[in-house]
């Protein structure tokens, strides 16, 4: 878990400092695969995959 929370924090500041340097590509791409699954296996996925179905269950209603 130590692991897969460090690769997290590694590829969520990575791929931010990639979008605030425009730098949209295959890397872009590879660091935002990377980025989302490791984070799916964090403690972080549940609430991340609530908020998602609490916002679809709202959208249509708008």
């Amino acid at each position: 878990m130590a692991v897969t929370v460090s690769l997290v924090v590694l590829f969520g500041a990575l791929l931010f400092v990639m979008l605030r340097a425009r730098s949209l590509g295959a890397g872009a791409a590879f660091v935002a695969v990377m980025f989302g699954f490791f984070l799916a296996s964090t403690g972080a996925a549940e609430p991340i995959r609530s908020m998602t179905a609490a916002l679809a269950r709202v959208l249509p209603s708008l």
